[in-house]
């Protein structure tokens, strides 16, 4: 089957012979419809992130159609379209036990230390594939997985309505926090120097950060190192921080700034299984985050949807066609 694979880096092509996929008793084989690209496929691209060895199956933001079930999953799954939960945390560790899922030492990772998602067939384990809800677009149901992350951040940063907040990098995640901040009932503001970006941010109902104004609570989505400044120095005392983007590149931080405004940094990894992907699989219609979306490829397509990622004002997705299914 079709495969769109890393075979080195920023080489992105798609290999024809990529094995097909085994399935346990409790898995489920979906037929991929698509797959949304992150930040993190692109670090992978960039050989920026890790992975096991090349070539390599990218991508992990998937939805599809259940082709096939396990011996102990319900026969009555089969054709369910569904979206793929890509960290299998192992669930019986402490940090399982006591719900912290995001930090699991065992967490399983589709893209990262199991092969990707952009194939044409895929195995998952059943109780990480979430059933759409009845007449929910595509294209809303790619976003999901992001929209998790952008719940959880908002979550834990304890937003309230009527709150004032600020997003630094209004990339895809960026967006979307926007979108669950504004959802809530909270006044979201957005820094990017993308006007773009800022376009679409403005279409999701985020407002421009005003020149000299601070903020009780603010989003850093970008992971890029200087955006700390930024989150740093747009927090106002008694602030929080919650960065939800990454990189291995070390950041100036002035600890007398956090010390003297007593803010409070809060580092956000995904979500937690399984009551925040839940929530944005039952949000989705009402949220749609795949208003988002700008740029369509298909699978052939997949080296430009990468490169395209790094330009569009918005999310980029890889479609599957229906015959090679």
């Amino acid at each position: 089957m079709r495969a769109a694979v890393l075979t080195g880096p920023g080489a992105v092509e798609v290999a024809g012979d990529w094995p097909e996929p085994e399935c346990g008793p409790d898995d489920v084989v979906v037929a991929v419809r698509a797959v949304g690209v992150c930040g993190s496929d692109l670090a992978v691209v960039d050989g920026k992130r890790a992975v096991p060895g090349l070539p390599w199956a990218l991508g992990h933001e998937a939805i599809g159609d259940i082709v096939r079930v396990g011996g102990n999953v319900a026969p009555g799954r089969l054709g369910e379209r569904v979206a793929v939960e890509p960290n299998f945390p192992c669930l019986t560790c402490p940090a399982c036990a006591a719900g912290r899922t995001a930090v699991c030492p065992n967490r399983r990772i589709l893209g990262i230390n199991e092969p990707g998602a952009l194939r044409e067939r895929l195995t998952v384990p059943a109780r990480f594939a979430w059933t759409a809800p009845p007449g929910l677009a595509d294209e809303d149901l790619v976003c999901v997985e992001p929209l998790a992350v952008a719940l959880a951040a908002v979550s834990r940063a304890g937003l309230t309505a009527g709150e004032r907040c600020l997003v630094v990098g209004a990339g895809a995640q960026g967006l979307l926090v926007c979108l669950a901040a504004r959802a809530l009932g909270a006044v979201p503001f957005v820094v990017d120097p993308h006007e773009g970006r800022l376009a679409t941010a403005a279409e999701l109902g985020a407002a421009a950060m005003p020149p000299g104004a601070d903020f009780p609570v603010v989003f850093e989505t970008s992971g890029v190192p200087v955006a700390l400044e930024t989150a740093v120095e747009r927090c106002g005392p008694d602030g929080r921080i919650v960065l939800i983007g990454q990189s291995a590149v070390p950041a100036r931080l002035s600890t007398f700034a956090v010390v003297q405004r007593r803010l409070t940094l809060l580092g956000c990894l995904i979500y937690d299984h399984p009551a925040d992907f839940a929530a944005a699989v039952a949000r989705a219609a009402e949220l749609r985050p795949g208003r988002i979306l700008r740029g369509r490829f298909p699978l052939e397509r997949a080296g430009d949807a990468f490169a395209q990622a790094r330009k569009l004002p918005g999310k980029t997705w890889i479609t599957l066609e229906e015959p090679s299914r």
